[in-house]
């Protein structure tokens, strides 16, 4: 079985709303959820995007494993607070091993 990431490392809040596909009027989304322990980190860099382009990463976010956060997706990061804004997935990449804390790191722009 395996460990899950601990609470007191996860101490902010984020809202997703998942990327569902592209429409006749753009990008749509699913339905909004809230992930009430994240973990922000607002610091820039280069990471590889799904299509195999180098792009700039400004912020990463590391949750639970939980709900699918697909790329394409929109993260808002510090919601309530005067520093809330919103942000698109680039990445999101599972980490799963026995010897470690089960979590999803997820890369924005």
């Amino acid at each position: 079985m395996a460990m899950t990431m601990p609470a007191f490392l996860l101490p902010h809040t984020v809202t997703v709303k998942p990327y569902a596909g592209t429409g006749a009027y753009g990008p749509s989304f699913g339905r909004p959820f809230t992930i009430r322990r994240a973990y922000v980190e607002d610091r820039r860099r280069l990471v590889r995007a799904s299509d195999g382009a180098e792009t700039i990463s400004e912020t990463t976010v590391v949750v639970r494993p939980g709900p699918a956060i697909p790329a394409g997706s929109e993260v808002t990061v510090w919601p309530g607070t005067p520093a809330a804004r919103s942000a698109t997935v680039i990445t999101s990449s599972t980490f799963d091993h026995p010897s470690a804390p089960a979590h999803l790191e997820i890369t924005l722009t």
